[in-house]
């Protein structure tokens, strides 16, 4: 089988959609190796990253010609110059990774498309109309366009079927996994030259994500506030920041807890896994996220976590983790204080979630893929 994907952001976005469509293509380039798989991309970078993956015999790219590039037209080139590349005359699927699809696909070629989440149309005001408009735009065409919809959550897949008005059959549920980096067990000592590097405490609450309102991360202020002041721990932020720090920042020096407060940004990947391995629990408080990719990778990390109900964290935390109202500060120090404090509850938490995420391995996300791509 011949399976073409948009493969933009799997060599230029380093961060959420970039990884995904990097899990996707290494996972099925690595178990599924007897199909080839064809990468459109605008532009190709080197990168370490990508190595791993680009080595492989079944991995084929193609790039925009040369005049997109000199016109700056290389969108223009996603959006109707991949259907003119010869090679896609000779693909079975072609798999959109990032909630579009190029226009005018040859009509024999099956269609699948991603969608990771419509918060844009859920909290049209956290964006910019613009944006809304173009978003809303491509998802629509490519739902429209596509033979099969993948959504990474069941409330991703609600979200499409009650915006989008997309039959309900149209959509299969296709988890996410994190990096294999994630999976390694670092030693205390490389734990501790992580933590000197950063100047971090020995011990900590951690959060990972875009310090924005939706995050929800002034909740945790609050909550560590609560706590009795011999189990205040440090916080420590590791995200690109907004202007909602400033809120955050205010927050926790009218409590009192200003000198808890760390903030991480352009934090080097491969020293992340080693932050996470060194908290003692991972917060993840979020109004709404379309799976919750920082709770699998704090779980591979062995660490428990506390998440917010109300949307689909809990897909990504499973029934071992810790799940709060994200509008309720004190139920949030009291389920902080038990991680903190109760030794055979993090243990449990942590070895239930080792177990959960066996679902969200690439050789299982792989073979899920491949199935719908055969179907």
């Amino acid at each position: 089988m011949k399976v073409g994907f948009d493969a933009k952001r799997f060599f230029n976005n380093f961060t959420g959609l970039g990884n995904y469509s990097r899990f996707v293509i290494g996972a099925l380039s690595e178990n599924i190796p007897e199909n080839e798989y064809f990468l459109y991309s605008p532009k190709v970078k080197n990168h370490a990253e990508l190595n791993a993956i680009l080595d492989r015999p079944n991995i084929r790219i193609v790039k925009a010609p040369s005049i997109y590039s000199n016109l700056k037209a290389t969108s223009l080139w996603r959006t109707w110059g991949i259907s003119r590349e010869e090679s896609v005359k000779e693909l079975d699927v072609f798999h959109g990774l990032s909630q579009e699809l190029p226009v005018n696909l040859p009509a024999r070629v099956k269609k699948i498309v991603t969608v990771h989440d419509l918060i844009f149309i859920r909290y049209p005001e956290l964006y910019n109309p613009l944006d809304v408009f173009i978003y809303k735009a491509k998802v629509r065409a490519a739902c429209r366009q596509a033979d099969k919809i993948l959504a990474t959550s069941i409330q991703t897949k609600s979200d499409i079927v009650d915006f989008l008005h997309v039959d309900h059959e149209k959509i299969d549920v296709v988890y996410q996994g994190c990096h294999p980096s994630f999976k390694r067990k670092y030693s205390a000592a490389e734990i501790e030259k992580v933590k000197t590097k950063y100047e971090l405490p020995a011990s900590y609450i951690l959060n990972v994500g875009t310090v924005e309102e939706r995050k929800n991360v002034l909740l945790v202020i609050k909550a560590l506030s609560l706590l009795p002041t011999d189990k205040q721990s440090y916080l420590v932020i590791v995200g690109r920041q907004t202007k909602y720090k400033t809120r955050i920042l205010e927050e926790a020096q009218r409590s009192g807890i200003g000198d808890r407060i760390i903030f991480l940004h352009n934090v080097s990947f491969a020293d992340l896994p080693a932050i996470y391995q060194g908290a003692q629990v991972f917060v993840y408080p979020s109004i709404f996220e379309g799976f919750g990719i920082p709770i699998v990778e704090a779980l591979e990390s062995s660490v428990p976590v506390i998440a917010a109900s109300g949307s689909c964290l809990s897909e990504a935390g499973g029934p071992g983790s810790i799940y709060v109202n994200p509008s309720d500060e004190g139920e949030l120090a009291e389920q902080l204080k038990k991680v903190l404090t109760d030794g055979e509850l993090r243990t449990q938490m942590i070895a239930s979630g080792k177990n959960y995420i066996e679902q969200f391995q690439p050789k299982a996300i792989a073979g899920k893929l491949s199935g719908i791509y055969q179907k």
